[in-house]
């Protein structure tokens, strides 16, 4: 066997260098060639020793060769149907996760990502964002004309609060209150980041939720609500 694949070896490599680049045997060119006779060397260096463990035990050679087949059919139908797989991990994964929690999925056909959110009990969307760098809950509102902090969240955000002119009036569940506009240099929903986003801070007590308002949705290629699912396509 040794010899077998230092013969093939040798043969491959002198093959490979009188072809050079220039000349084929066989329609093969000399890198291919080499390719190949390294391949069944090293099929001879795999495969000699198990078929002298096998030897005389033909029914156990044949069942384990089906076991092999049967893996190697299994894998291959798995890769072929791995776009109908991720659509069915989605839709489980979107069943479980917690109310708030972004999924990304794949979308089937275009092959471009998307972020899923599953609504909360309370039929609201709540999306987990990172604002320059702080992860925070913000309400989805198609209401809101632009993304508004509370001043906890503005904070967390690197956002000093003391220092901005609460001039705008904005109205809220509580009625009218004021609001300072600022911009954010990065807010992201999963894998969906946007950069230097005009947002409004609420005055201090005034707000009990931040909201992802609409200066955030048109900035998207699509958003549609589906059943208890928000998906937001970038």
């Amino acid at each position: 066997m040794l010899w077998a694949m230092l013969l093939l070896l040798a043969a491959g490599a002198v093959a490979a260098i009188l072809l050079g680049d220039q000349g084929t045997l066989g329609g093969i060119d000399g890198g291919m060639l080499a390719a190949l006779v390294a391949a069944v060397a090293l099929l001879i260096f795999i495969g000699a020793p198990l078929i002298g463990q096998y030897r005389g035990r033909l029914t156990k050679s044949a069942h384990d060769m089906l076991v092999w087949v049967a893996l190697m059919l299994v894998l291959i139908l798995a890769y072929s149907y791995r776009d109908e797989a991720s659509q069915i991990y989605a839709r489980v994964a979107g069943e479980l996760m917690p109310p708030g929690h972004t999924l990304v999925v794949t979308e089937q056909g275009n092959g471009q990502q998307a972020v899923r959110i599953r609504r909360q009990p309370n039929g609201h969307f709540v999306a987990r964002a990172n604002v320059n760098g702080a992860v925070m809950t913000l309400l989805v509102d198609t209401g809101a004309s632009t993304v508004v902090l509370k001043a906890s969240d503005a904070r967390a955000a690197g956002i000093n609060v003391d220092r901005l002119s609460y001039s705008i009036p904005v109205r809220t569940a509580n009625g009218l209150a004021y609001a300072a506009s600022t911009q954010i240099s990065k807010i992201a929903v999963g894998s969906i980041e946007m950069h230097n986003m005009d947002v409004l801070v609420a005055k201090p007590g005034v707000l009990n939720e931040s909201l992802l308002g609409m200066n955030f949705l048109t900035r998207l290629r699509s958003y549609e609500f589906t059943g208890d699912f928000l998906t937001l396509r970038s």
